[in-house]
């Protein structure tokens, strides 16, 4: 049976943008919930990010920059996904094992594990999935994909687990994590995810040195974000037909034989019709990889706007209309467009 495609949306910032007053409204000015929004535009799964002990709901990342966490402690997590289950949408869990955001430039070891040995590490990475996952499981509420790091194409809980000086550490940690996924819940999926999916540099590396030393995983996860990355040859245009993902899709399905899903993707919040196309030519790109190997999309934060976050991430998918009101752009209905053309 063919797998359900996954038109998915990133929603860790809703609940924190709701405790901060933010409403969202409809086209004809109606307030919405906007889990629910999103599933009207066609999603039928959101992803939502854990970290392991958040101090706050915000990081002041450097001197400069201070980012929205969004409440992401597994308690609070568990709330959300609760309205996740009540309007019958799937679930991905991103557990970033850092006490916040962690991605290729920054991979931090939550303070509480800062003076663990290497064992001790393994033990906190299974501890910490296990227990969250048997909360969730405690409330009934089964998550259909699990994964086991954020964006670790050089490793994660660095430096000792550094891909460059620390490789089969770091698959001796995501192994623990996938135990503890399926410990708990044996039918769960295990997504790997790596940033940059069309730059074979930054993810052709870990990928060899994770499946060498017996790395285990059922998904291979990617981010894709034409904005932050200089366009090059074999990459994507953020307006174009999308065979340069196409083909980089084809290639790790290909190469390491598991499926693949692009779990993180944006553009410009204020290009609205080139976003629209982005998401479009996207989807339809992870159709295309052979077998039906491609299993899904997701739109990270499209509940935000730039205006509205302490760093002006400018990749949402919404747009402000007074102080405390937003509202969808037109990008998620591609994920109705497809639907309906399928």
């Amino acid at each position: 049976m063919k797998e359900k495609f996954a038109y998915g949306v990133d929603l860790g910032w809703v609940s924190q943008l709701e405790q901060l007053g933010y409403k969202w409204i409809d086209e004809n000015g109606n307030g919405v919930d906007p889990i629910r929004a999103c599933r009207d535009m066609g999603a039928n799964a959101v992803r939502l990010r854990i970290f392991a002990d958040p101090k706050g709901s915000f990081w002041q990342k450097s001197e400069d920059v201070r980012c929205m966490l969004g409440l992401c402690d597994k308690r609070s997590v568990l709330e959300t996904a609760g309205r996740v289950k009540a309007l019958d949408m799937d679930l991905m869990l991103d557990f970033h094992y850092s006490d916040h955001f962690a991605d290729p430039e920054i991979q931090d070891i939550p303070e509480a594990w800062k003076d663990d040995d290497d064992l001790q590490l393994e033990e906190r990475v299974y501890s910490h999935t296990r227990e969250t996952l048997l909360l969730f499981r405690e409330h009934h509420i089964e998550p259909k994909w699990v994964q086991v790091g954020n964006e670790i194409n050089f490793g994660m809980l660095w430096p000792k687990g550094h891909l460059n000086t620390a490789p089969k550490q770091l698959v001796r940690f995501l192994n623990a994590g996938y135990r503890a996924v399926k410990e708990v819940f044996p039918d769960c999926r295990v997504i790997t995810h790596m940033a940059a999916v069309t730059n074979e540099a930054w993810c052709v590396p870990f990928l060899d040195n994770f499946f060498k030393h017996g790395g285990k995983t059922d998904i291979i996860g990617f981010s894709f974000y034409p904005y932050w990355i200089p366009m090059q040859e074999n990459q994507c245009s953020p307006t174009g037909n999308g065979s340069g993902l196409s083909r980089a899709l084809s290639m790790y399905e290909s190469k390491y034989g598991k499926p693949v899903m692009i779990v993180e993707i944006g553009g410009e919040d204020d290009r609205e019709e080139e976003t629209y196309q982005l998401l479009c030519d996207s989807v339809e790109a992870v159709r295309s990889v052979p077998g039906g190997r491609g299993l899904g999309v997701f739109y990270w934060e499209p509940e935000a706007t730039r205006s509205v976050l302490p760093d002006a991430y400018p990749l949402g998918a919404a747009r402000q209309i007074d102080d405390h009101t937003l509202q969808f752009t037109k990008v998620l209905t591609a994920y109705s467009f497809e639907t309906a053309a399928k």
